[in-house]
């Protein structure tokens, strides 16, 4: 049964962008402005007005659940009506389907396999084996990102033009060309093939364009500000003959330079197509207006954006809380008390959140979170200390400290890689387990009985003489934990691995192993760090009932929360040094989309905050409040008592950065903070 009333619950704008029906459509909507609402209506006015069947529409979203949440909501509009939108899904699922269709035309049969990330993997090891390329320089994952990059771009291996001062594209592209025949031989694509064969098909066929261009009389693409390149060609192509394309996004919410997205696709798009009508959705139906006014006031900053006014209707609500802590240790208390003393009595531990830059940020937060007790998740990661990197770490401080732990040596006895393979630690664990040895015993045994390998009785030997020193750097030479732990990364060639590798991750890992050294200066030696490590990671992980959520502000947009915390918003963290090192003034750019995109998640309370120093890799660092700070408007702010109250200020604080801190008490942050309570 058609539910006609799907035009009366939108507001003057929403309405205009349902109604509006010929030629191409630019939607600019707000956060929280009701995008996916106006999508479905649209689809739907559009079959109600039978302007075209349900097979003649084209909308495409980013992932499934989008997808499956637009067909749930178009049938409950039209029921039966809505049967038919078979090309309604995501890129890859509507490009596949093309190609299966056309397969030929790019040398594959119909019935192709599509590849996942772990079989590329496979594929691009044995290329690089084949090579006598090292792949502990040069990480598979890397490998795949690049030709991701060049897929994405439209380019087959034919037609890269590399940077030939980078030496590792010299190295890709040969590695590209034979990875691209393997995948046209075994009769597979990866995902990036979907949608570049699709378009290379699109491109070289006029007949085949022309059906799928005439087809098509209606064309709705989600979340296009995260389109790139070769998604934003495929578009094109298919809009040619009837150009009803419709575009629905957030300039404002394009986060994702890094994965290739483009925010020009969406700055040019009337550029690109003419008579294109702009309608922007301006009406907020998630936040207070302090929130929006407080996230508004920050993106009017940027130069390159379409440019848009958010309103509510909502109540004023609370104004954004804005913390200055003395330390990052302090924050994390701060954040916690607010929850446990004020707000759990009115919000869900489920509808808060904490929305961090940098993965490495949540250690101190989740310490707190253990110590009393709060229980917390992290969407899109790994807590701090099942992190594989950390793990490693900590599986070689536990057998430098007890020699006995065969779960530790058998993590890292070949990790980095020592040429002991799985045949060496069945052979060893059989050894042991007949003459009831730990597993090191068992090694230094059959190295002695020559039992192992020539070529692995070199990496095993090495290893077992690097425990042997580092257990005497402990105990005879009384290193500090802290220092061993450096020693033995350095030593065992861990952070070579990490620093030498081209890894897309490892940069990431770095910055954990940091915030581990960090970490166990709070412990007076190994025995007491291990505990806490123990400890922590015995914690049932399983709490019934809700947890409080904690994530990096890149995992959390397409979310709302009643209560989002905002932490570490700090020079060089937050915008990050790197984004704008590499990028400059585009780089800046996007670390204030994505401070808006944290902001927005809010639907009634925001709490940002920083800190005056912080805790890192042994040190204290002095910290600045982030640029972004001066850009949110007072009015809408509420600021805890480390502001000064004439000038709502934080003192300036100069010091020596060669001065040896011994301990917190002597930190620049405590002594400033010392400064302002006298």
């Amino acid at each position: 049964m058609v539910n006609l009333d799907y035009l009366k619950n939108l507001n003057d704008a929403q309405k205009e962008a349902v109604t509006h029906l010929d030629g191409p459509l630019l939607i600019v909507a707000g956060a929280g402005s009701g995008k996916t609402k106006v999508l479905t209506s649209r689809i739907a006015h559009i079959i109600a007005e039978q302007k075209a069947f349900p097979n003649q529409i084209l909308s495409v979203t980013f992932t499934n659940k989008a997808a499956k949440e637009m067909q749930n909501r178009v049938s409950k509009i039209l029921g039966a009506g809505a049967t038919g939108l078979s090309w309604l899904g995501t890129f890859h699922s509507i490009c596949a389907k093309l190609l299966r269709k056309h397969a030929s035309a790019v040398n594959l049969n119909s019935n192709f396999t599509i590849i996942d990330t772990d079989d590329q993997i496979r594929l691009i090891k044995n290329i690089c084996k084949a090579e006598n390329i090292d792949i502990k320089q040069l990480a598979p994952r890397y490998v795949l990102a690049i030709i991701d990059r060049w897929k994405n771009k439209g380019q087959y291996p034919n037609e890269v033009t590399i940077n030939q001062k980078d030496i590792y594209e010299k190295t890709i592209l040969p590695v590209y060309k034979i990875y691209q025949q393997k995948l046209t031989d075994l009769n597979v694509c990866d995902f990036g093939d979907l949608i570049l064969h699709t378009v290379k098909i699109l491109e070289k066929n006029d007949d085949i364009r022309e059906i799928y261009s005439r087809n098509f009389k209606y064309i709705l693409v989600d979340e296009y500000q995260d389109t790139n390149y070769i998604q934003s060609r495929w578009l094109n192509l298919l809009a040619q003959k009837n150009k009803n394309l419709c575009c629905v996004g957030d300039d404002d919410q394009s986060i994702y330079s890094w994965r290739g997205a483009e925010i020009k696709n969406f700055l040019e798009f009337d550029q690109i197509y003419e008579n294109t009508k702009v309608i922007r959705l301006e009406q907020n139906y998630r936040s207070s207006q302090n929130i929006l006014s407080v996230a508004s006031n920050l993106i009017a900053n940027n130069q390159n954006r379409v440019g848009k006014t958010l309103t509510t209707n909502m109540e004023e609500g609370e104004l954004v809380k804005l913390n200055c802590f003395k330390n990052g240790k302090d924050e994390a208390i701060g954040v916690s008390d607010e929850i446990e003393k004020k707000l759990k009595k009115k919000y869900s531990y489920n509808n808060m959140a904490i929305l961090v830059r940098a993965i490495f940020q949540t250690r101190e937060f989740e310490e707190r979170f253990l110590k009393i007790g709060m229980p917390y998740r992290i969407l899109g990661g790994t807590k701090f200390y099942e992190r594989s990197e950390i793990k490693d770490c900590v599986a070689y401080l536990r057998l430098v400290h007890q020699e006995k732990d065969d779960l530790a040596f058998e993590r890292i006895v070949n990790n980095p890689k020592r040429s002991i393979g799985d045949t060496t630690l069945k052979t060893v664990h059989e050894f042991a387990k007949k003459n009831n040895f730990s597993l090191e015993v068992s090694s230094i045994k059959m190295i002695e009985q020559n039992l192992i390998k020539p070529k692995t009785k070199i990496g095993l030997s090495f290893f077992l003489n690097s425990l042997n020193k580092w257990r005497n750097d402990l105990t005879g030479k009384n290193t500090g934990h802290v220092k061993l732990l450096q020693i033995i990364l350095d030593e065992s060639g861990y952070s070579a691995m990490l620093k030498n590798k081209k890894d897309v991750d490892n940069e990431n890992r770095l910055e954990n192993i940091k915030e581990l050294l960090s970490a166990m200066k709070e412990f007076e030696n190994l025995e007491n760090f291990l505990e806490h490590v123990a400890l922590a990671t015995s914690v049932d992980q399983e709490w019934d009932g809700e947890k409080v959520n904690m994530m990096t502000m890149h995992g959390a947009k397409g979310l709302e929360f009643d209560v989002v915390f905002l932490p570490g918003w700090e020079e060089g963290l937050f915008p990050h040094q790197k984004s704008i090192e590499e990028k400059g003034q585009k780089g800046l750019e996007e670390e204030r989309r994505l401070a808006y995109v944290g902001i927005t998640r809010a639907k009634k309370r925001a709490i940002i905050s920083f800190s005056m120093n912080r805790f890192y890799q042994g040190d204290w660092i002095d910290s600045m409040a982030s640029r972004f700070i001066e850009e949110l408007p007072e009015k809408h702010l509420e600021k805890n008592s480390f502001f000064d109250e004439e000038t709502n200020e934080v003192e300036d604080f100069d010091f020596n950065q060669d001065f040896e801190i011994e301990n917190e008490k002597k930190s620049p942050g405590w002594i400033r903070y010392q400064k302002r309570i006298k």
